[in-house]
């Protein structure tokens, strides 16, 4: 294990040689994290490296099996997650847990509010609220509701909330996936100040770029254990992609030479109110077709009302020359149109179901005989795309819950793959996994195109589209800017179509 220490004195926390197991499986088998104060620490690993289980057994959530953690110099108790934050721990995470109707002021104090005299002290709770804004820089009202209020704001009070209770360590597990770029530089900037006050930040994420753009030091977890701890400024992207999946990542993006055939979907002048409109294009098989554009550009929209979860005003959605009926995805499915939603864990798995039967839930009838399902169909279906997607997990009836990000997405393409579509579509499709699990996909993705199969792509990372589609369609505001071939595509031309800008011939 490769190690670098850029501070002198005690750290803030010290965690060594910790291992936890879950049944037969080994989450944790030899990892080791090292915080001191004033720094932002990144924690990188593929899914499954074992950095959630690491902070949740620093939560409290789950007790370590051995190993030691010490804070501010002493032993850490490990008992539940009350004991941790007791002891100063806080985590943030991606999805904020505020109570809508309650003020901001509320939120940050709730369960500990302020009071004078037995009775709840308003004006303490928002002045309180107030100076904790204000030490973080942002420009906040305590007294509003927190209903309605951005992700990015709803962090930001969540943060405040772990000032408030005298925070030794702050944990931010993947706080940046559902925020705009200008949201991440405003997060970047908050984290900044806690640095420069002396906070000790944890920051998890599976966007490199932004981790050398934010952290000091980071520490590389693989399959369970502590691979590397370095300064950020003594290493390079490439070197930590290799650390974290322990191999070279020659091609991210494996795309295989197409064999473009007959168009096998036509989107002709569709318009939803308020969403977009006039959106016109056509799919062929064995290509991958991205949408591209800001957020909000009505791309998402676009794909939902192709495979009938929203019904669409005007226009109309062809596949191989049978016009599909608008706000039905039965129809849709039938036809032959899948759809890997962007939304795993809320729109495309049943988390507390069984990894067989979210894999064999879109085959439900082909599986059952006089409606009672065979069991072990479920099961031989179940395995084989296990198998052909590499999917990593203990048994196949374990709840599909108990899986990495990275494993979750490959059971939804599973479950979507086992019906042979003649189009999949899949909304970001790699959105919150680590590289190599990435690279899977994509290279998933550029087999079935090549074996015939139309997929539509919708991505936020440019990257990826560059990399992975043979043709581009740029949207902004609902509306269609432009179609651009894979050799006329290149960033600044996405990106000028993507905000309203003229591109020069």
């Amino acid at each position: 294990m490769v190690l670098s220490k850029p501070e002198t004195g005690t750290p803030v926390l010290e965690m060594a040689h910790v291992a936890k197991s879950f049944g037969g499986v080994r989450a944790l088998v030899d990892a080791s994290l090292t915080l001191y104060a004033g720094e932002v620490h990144a924690l990188l690993g593929e899914n499954g490296a074992g950095k959630s289980t690491l902070l949740k057994t620093l939560a409290g959530v789950h007790r370590a099996d051995a190993g030691e953690i010490r804070l501010n110099g002493g032993d850490f108790h490990q008992g539940n997650t009350r004991d941790s934050i007791d002891q100063g721990i806080a985590v943030i995470y991606q999805e904020p847990s505020l109570f809508p109707d309650l003020t901001l002021a509320e939120n940050v104090f709730v369960g500990r509010q302020l009071t004078s005299g037995g009775l709840v002290d308003w004006a303490a709770m928002e002045k309180g609220a107030q100076a904790l804004f204000d030490r973080l820089g942002v420009s906040l009202d305590p007294m509003s509701k927190a209903r309605g209020i951005s992700i990015a704001d709803q962090q930001i009070v969540e943060i405040a909330k772990a000032l408030s209770t005298d925070t030794t360590v702050i944990v931010m597990d993947e706080p940046t996936a559902a925020l705009s770029s200008k949201e991440v530089e405003r997060l970047f900037s908050v984290v900044r100040n806690l640095r420069d006050q002396g906070s000790a930040v944890v920051f998890v994420s599976h966007r490199l770029d932004e981790v050398f753009a934010l952290c000091d030091r980071m520490t590389v977890m693989r399959d369970g254990s502590t691979v590397a701890s370095s300064l950020i400024s003594e290493t390079s992207e490439a070197e930590v992609v290799r650390m974290m999946v322990g191999r070279e990542v020659s091609e991210l993006f494996p795309k295989l030479e197409p064999k473009i055939g007959e168009v096998v979907l036509e989107v002709k002048d569709l318009s939803l109110a308020g969403q977009f409109s006039n959106i016109s294009f056509d799919v062929r098989a064995g290509e991958i077709f991205a949408l591209a554009g800001l957020v909000g550009s009505g791309r998402s929209e676009v794909i939902r009302a192709i495979f009938g979860i929203d019904k669409y005003d005007s226009g109309s959605v062809t596949l191989l020359g049978r016009k599909l009926p608008a706000g039905k995805p039965s129809a849709s499915m039938a036809a032959g149109i899948a759809l890997v939603p962007e939304d795993r864990r809320q729109q495309g798995l049943f988390m507390a179901s069984s990894i067989a039967r979210n894999v064999a839930v879109t085959m439900l009838k082909k599986l059952s005989s006089w409606l009672v399902l065979r069991r072990k169909d479920e099961e031989s279906t179940a395995a084989k795309w296990a198998s052909t997607l590499q999917l990593k997990f203990a048994d196949l009836s374990d709840p599909v819950e108990r899986l990495s990000g990275g494993n979750q997405q490959k059971v939804v393409l599973s479950k979507w793959l086992a019906t042979e579509p003649t189009v999949l579509i899949v909304d970001e499709p790699t959105r919150g996994i680590d590289v190599g699990t990435k690279a899977e996909v994509h290279k998933l993705l550029s087999q079935k195109a090549q074996q015939g199969m139309a997929v539509i792509m919708v991505s936020s990372e440019l990257p990826e589209v560059l990399g992975m589609a043979d043709r581009v369609f740029v949207m902004r505001e609902g509306e269609h800017r432009g179609t651009l071939e894979r050799s006329e595509a290149d960033p600044e031309t996405i990106i000028t179509l993507a905000t309203g800008g003229v591109v020069s011939v």
